[in-house]
């Protein structure tokens, strides 16, 4: 391997520091337009759906949606760039917010479900922002990239459900409609951030380059890391889209949601402003515990009552937990592969994680129809305790492999 010199490590973390300023705010205005179809996905749904149950599957049709576009985002940013896959994704979503408001004007239940659609596969790019604020950075750098690209999420928790109470009533009397029209032109705006991105198109050396997938995610670290994000993404997506629904099955009102969604999107990003340096001093691993383990507590907090805030204190605790979860999951997986083969195994991880999301949030309308808000918390913890299992299993491991080598190559005695 060729040593990189001091200067050359600090002009790479400046050119990345850049970057991050931009992916942040796309994060933000990207977040902000997913914080709409979460406050108004299930509402929307459940008025224009010839069935209750069949209210979540505009949220579900999002979440297939990032499962769809992974392996594609992953594909056109190894032989194109990554900017070319972001002005795609930012034109998707500004498509979305036409085509949801169009739904809604003309009381189209598919229509709108194609529109979170698309709406998903914007999304599917945005999960890419965060990896690529890692590109050319320092191995010690990447972290705190990873994290603060996702802390703009927080001003997303202000923006996103803030444009929904300042929209919803706007084109009455079709509620929602001009939130859409909104979301379109903040995707526009999100595209204008991300042209100035330096994400050059990746070397010819680097399209065939690297071992192969299979062999990369037979890993233990690399299941470990994937089972995590597949646990706490779609831990916290089940309860997230199942919770406006079921406040108002509650009695509560569109403004308590609007409340609840904001400041668990706060809570979601909030913390990443330190995760990447808790992640630093104390080890992916033990974040990514801390962060399952307070899912498991906001699902315990969402059995002891239906009141408002114990909506609101579930959904806070439980974008913390996802917030360590996940972003302590993203940092395992940046240490299974290599610079050449980076696209291919990010692109796959997000693949396991928002195809599981995608089924989790197809059985979230069914699971909370036909068996209630308890229900939704109890699917919580099996595999919350699976997940760390696991990682205490595989964690175990490297500090036994790490031992034996220790062992093997003692120090020279003096």
């Amino acid at each position: 391997m060729i040593d990189v010199t001091a200067s050359e490590e600090r002009e790479s973390d400046a050119r990345v520091k850049a970057n991050v300023v931009r992916l942040a705010a796309a994060q933000a205005l990207t977040g902000a337009n997913s914080a709409v179809i979460f406050a108004t996905g299930s509402i929307v749904g459940a008025t224009l759906a010839p069935s209750i149950s069949l209210a979540t599957v505009p949220l579900s049709m999002y979440v297939l949606g990032m499962a769809a576009g992974t392996l594609p985002t992953g594909a056109i940013s190894r032989t194109y760039g990554r900017r070319v896959a972001f002005m795609i994704g930012t034109g998707l979503g500004a498509i979305t917010g036409v085509l949801g408001a169009y739904a809604i004007l003309h009381a189209t239940f598919w229509l709108f479900c194609c529109a979170t659609f698309l709406g998903g596969l914007y999304g599917s790019v945005a999960q890419s922002y965060r990896f690529a604020a890692a590109d050319g950075a320092s191995a010690g750098y990447r972290p705190r990239a990873v994290s603060w690209v996702m802390a703009g999420g927080v001003f997303a928790g202000v923006l996103g459900p803030q444009l929904v109470q300042w929209t919803m009533d706007l084109w009455p009397p079709y509620l929602f409609a001009f939130s859409f029209v909104v979301q379109a032109a903040v995707a526009l705006v999100a595209m204008a951030i991300l042209a100035g991105v330096d994400a050059p198109r990746p070397a010819a050396a680097d399209l065939h380059g690297g071992r192969p997938l299979l062999e990369i995610v037979r890993q233990p670290r690399f299941i470990a890391a994937a089972l995590c994000g597949v646990i706490a993404y779609p831990m916290m997506n089940l309860v997230m889209t199942s919770a406006p629904l079921a406040m108002k099955m509650c009695g509560l009102t569109v403004s308590d949601s609007n409340f609840g969604i904001q400041w668990h999107i706060v809570a979601m990003y909030g913390p990443s402003f330190i995760t990447g340096s808790l992640i630093a001093r104390f080890g992916a691993p033990l974040i990514v515990a801390l962060g399952l383990t307070l899912e498991a507590v906001a699902a315990t907090i969402g059995l002891t009552g239906i009141t408002a805030p114990h909506f609101w204190a579930t959904l806070m605790v439980l974008g913390v937990g996802w917030n360590f979860g996940f972003i302590g999951a993203s940092a395992l997986v940046l240490e299974t592969h290599q610079p050449q083969e980076k696209n291919k195994v990010q692109a796959f991880n997000d693949f396991l994680v928002f195809g599981m999301m995608a089924i989790g949030s197809f059985a979230s309308g069914q699971l909370l129809a036909n068996f209630g808000w308890n229900a939704v918390n109890l699917v919580v913890y099996p595999p919350v305790v699976l997940g760390l299992i696991v990682l205490a299993l595989t964690s175990f491991a490297r500090r036994r492999a790490r031992l034996a080598d220790i062992d093997e190559f003692p120090e020279p005695s003096l």
